[in-house]
């Protein structure tokens, strides 16, 4: 038998014994497992962010409990089960591939998301934009948006003009600041200014959460290691001045680029 097979079946025999045994596994809901999930969802994207793939090994085996935990309890209600659920996806690939399980052309990335995005308002989808999830974070969404637009043609021609777009919103938003605009106007613009930045980043093939995520992850290397060396020399950062802590933020700064040479 194919071990993996011989593994799935492990997890499922696994999960049937803990709903049937164990108090706290009888007592999930798709509801209570929901929080869980998108905690485990945020493990694995740091496992990723910080390429460390033993722990994104782990990570994958919680989210695969998950999986198995949601289709367990849907076979309870009687209203799915695991089988359902990998015959669902593998009929929806099998159709939305259709340049490799039929006989349509597609040569590029670029043609497969087309044809992917076109067939997806066959199914009987009113709206490109239907498929993406009102819960996904700002930055993701705003980034999934740009992509189904750009799958029905909805793009701009080169990031030249993208950039100049970019420009011109963030000189619209200094305006409204400098004009004293109400608290939603600058909100306003300054969403403008990130919508037009995230876009510009897909034309420069940069991933905005991951570059934003890499950003936040060195910040807080930086600060915390200024923090241990104001702390060795006995200064106290809650009573610092900002010039103070600016040198050491150099430090902190110069310490990092010297350990990464």
């Amino acid at each position: 038998m194919d071990p993996r097979l011989q593994a799935f079946e492990r997890l499922l025999n696994i999960m049937d014994d803990l709903r049937e045994k164990c108090p706290w596994d009888k007592k999930q809901t798709l509801e209570s497992l929901r929080h869980l999930t998108i905690e485990e969802t945020y493990e694995l994207a740091d496992a990723i962010i910080d390429n460390d793939l033993d722990a994104l090994k782990g990570e994958i085996g919680d989210l695969l409990l998950h999986m198995v935990f949601y289709c367990k309890i849907g076979q309870e209600k009687e209203a799915f089960d695991i089988t359902d659920a990998l015959n669902g996806i593998c009929d929806k690939l099998v159709h939305r591939h259709p340049h490799i399980y039929g006989d349509v052309e597609a040569t590029t990335e670029e043609e497969v998301k087309a044809n992917w995005e076109k067939l997806k308002l066959k199914e009987g989808k009113k709206s490109v934009l239907e498929g993406v999830p009102k819960s996904l974070p700002a930055l993701v969404k705003a980034a999934r948006i740009q992509e189904k637009a750009k799958g029905i043609g909805f793009e701009w021609d080169n990031r030249a003009d993208v950039w100049s777009k970019v420009k011109e919103e963030m000189d619209e938003l200094a305006e409204e600041v400098e004009s004293g605009a109400s608290e939603n106007k600058i909100e306003e613009e300054f969403g403008d200014v990130m919508f037009s930045l995230i876009n510009y980043a897909r034309f420069i093939n940069v991933n905005s959460e991951n570059a934003l995520s890499r950003t936040n992850k060195k910040f807080i290397k930086r600060f915390q290691l200024m923090e241990e060396l104001m702390a060795s020399d006995n200064v106290p950062i809650d009573d610092s001045s900002l010039e103070t802590m600016d040198k050491y933020w150099d430090r902190a700064k110069e310490q990092l680029r010297s350990a990464s040479r």
